[in-house]
């Protein structure tokens, strides 16, 4: 959290178990799903540390694919299916294919949340992933292949106050959902002129605002 986590590796094992920080009942606040009724599996651990990342993911239990579903069941009205959103951290950092197929076979939308630097194996076709790109060394990179043909929205985060965030990135984006998002520095001047900067970048690029609605309504 605001780059203080530790920078861990991929560790893509047989995905039976994870390192799950929580799970809780939302709604999706961002991208292609906003306002869906969701459940979110925030998994512990990233590749990266970015100094403005407002999100705590360092702590986690283990817990087995069952238990994991289980957790999830108990939250929501089985009359209906919600969306399942695997998060981090940066959640391709571990093997989510097997959690990814059990909660597909059940019919849930699964969509996958990551930076764009991992890809777990065997991941199902299925998995709705949306890509938040990150700057590294100074600069954007392009994506992997293999993660971007399969992402359906690329999400930019944007400040007036960050030089290495003024501006969206070539990451090889064809055709894909473009959102550009404001860079929530805790500070309401700001956020101001983030929000002023992301609107101005969604006229020039034909993009899609995005706000973190979630944070708007006061919910996790």
């Amino acid at each position: 959290m605001f780059g203080k986590n530790p920078k861990l590796r991929p560790d893509h094992g047989s995905g039976k178990i994870l390192k799950v920080h929580s799970i809780f009942k939302t709604f999706q606040g961002e991208g292609p799903y906003v306002g869906y009724p969701s459940i979110f599996i925030r998994l512990s651990g990233c590749n990266l540390a970015c100094d403005f990342c407002d999100t705590e993911f360092d702590s986690y239990k283990e817990m087995t694919i069952e238990e994991i579903v289980a957790e999830a069941y108990r939250l929501f009205t089985r009359e209906y299916k919600p969306l399942v959103v695997i998060t981090g951290g940066e959640p391709m950092r571990q093997n989510i294919s097997p959690l990814s197929s059990e909660l597909l076979n059940r019919g849930h939308i699964v969509q996958v949340e990551t930076n764009g630097t991992i890809l777990c194996p065997n991941l199902p076709k299925d998995v709705k992933i949306v890509c938040s790109p990150k700057v590294t060394n100074g600069k954007y990179y392009k994506l992997r292949p293999d993660i971007l043909e399969r992402v359906v929205a690329i999400k930019f985060i944007v400040s007036r106050h960050n030089s290495q965030y003024s501006d969206i990135g070539n990451v090889g984006q064809v055709g894909q959902l473009i959102y550009i998002q404001p860079m929530d520095e805790y500070d309401p001047e700001k956020n101001k002129r983030n929000l002023e900067l992301a609107m101005d970048l969604c006229d020039k690029y034909n993009a899609i605002l995005c706000l973190q609605t979630h944070k708007l309504i006061g919910i996790e």
